[in-house]
């Protein structure tokens, strides 16, 4: 008779696992991005003697004092506080406010206070870790994460102006999220979460950290940002290697045009959908922010040269911009 052999297991309190990597990957990044994180409180007059409350997030962008955030968390402010991670709660002075791109520049007057670092929005891929951090219904420091879900995709400003190189990302958002930053698995900032779709799931999105430096720093310097306008909607495109021997490019990267807006100077020169814009003047596009960055004020009523390529064949327009009107949103 084979004598029976009992095995005791021990409880599972008292085994010891490591931690995932995931797990950490995720708390360390939080670690160094949720100090810079804010959470921002408006007061609005309704009309008559109403008032309107709203809420919103937004992230220092540097420690004397500037934070950025949504345009529609902050347009038509009458009042703006600012609670940071410590328990402070101080007021806040609205520096600029671009409804074209939904961002804003507010400023705070507080010590130690600790910026986010920020990433570079052209090296991000689809499939990598994003973290969402913000005030969701006022619930302070929350963090959400999921994946960078996909590039170059345009979303409707409340101004009614299309943005471009939008980061589509399933890290979950709500109101209140808006203005705080998405960012990478080191912590980095490279987007600033802006908008979901409500019907939908685990589709939201963030405008690129790239576009927000240069409108930030517009904004910083002039209170508001003066554009050229061409009336083109794009994406970031990889120029495929044939198309850089074919045509000696030394850039690596264009616009690929999704749509004309009629009537527009792009129309005029008769730009097409599918065509991929290379340079401005003597200037190469290499993305969509380059092409923003290029439609300065300089260039309006300015007749000026744009190169593309149309199938495989290099051309030359010549389209005028004229001032990106803003439009008051609601």
């Amino acid at each position: 008779m084979i004598p029976m052999v009992s095995a005791v297991l021990p409880l599972a309190d008292s085994v010891e696992f490591p931690e995932d990597v995931y797990s950490q990957v995720v708390t360390r990044a939080v670690e160094r991005a949720s100090p810079s994180v804010v959470n921002i409180e408006v007061l609005r007059r309704a009309g008559g003697r109403g008032r309107s409350r709203g809420s919103g997030s937004g992230f220092v962008l540097a420690p004397d004092g500037f934070v950025i955030t949504n345009s529609h968390v902050v347009h038509g402010a009458g009042e703006i506080e600012v609670a940071l991670l410590d328990g402070r709660r101080v007021p806040a002075t609205l520096i600029g406010d671009d409804p074209d791109t939904d961002l804003a520049i507010i400023r705070i007057d507080a010590s130690d206070l600790v910026a986010a670092t920020l990433g570079d929005s052209s090296d991000i891929k689809p499939g990598q870790l994003a973290i969402a951090l913000g005030n969701p219904y006022g619930l302070q420091a929350t963090v959400t994460v999921g994946v960078v879900s996909a590039l170059g995709r345009s979303l409707r400003s409340q101004s009614g102006r299309l943005m471009d190189n939008i980061i589509q990302t399933d890290a979950a958002l709500n109101p209140g999220n808006s203005g705080g930053p998405l960012v990478d698995s080191h912590g980095r900032v490279i987007g600033v979460n802006t908008a979901m779709i409500p019907w939908g799931q685990g589709i939201c999105f963030a405008i690129a950290i790239n576009t927000a430096k240069y409108v930030a720093g517009l904004l910083i310097r002039n209170g508001k940002v003066s554009r050229g306008y061409v009336g083109v909607a794009g994406a970031d495109l990889e120029i495929p290697p044939h198309l850089r021997r074919l045509h000696e490019l030394t850039q690596r990267r264009g616009v690929l045009v999704h749509s004309v807006e009629p009537g527009s100077p792009a129309d005029r020169a008769g730009i097409r959908e599918g065509d991929l814009l290379i340079s401005l003047g003597d200037a190469p596009i290499d993305g969509v922010d380059e092409l923003h960055k290029l439609l300065t004020e300089n260039r309006i009523g300015v007749e000026t040269k744009i190169t593309l390529i149309r199938r495989n064949e290099r051309l030359v327009r010549t389209v005028v911009p004229r001032e990106l009107q803003p439009i008051a949103s609601n």
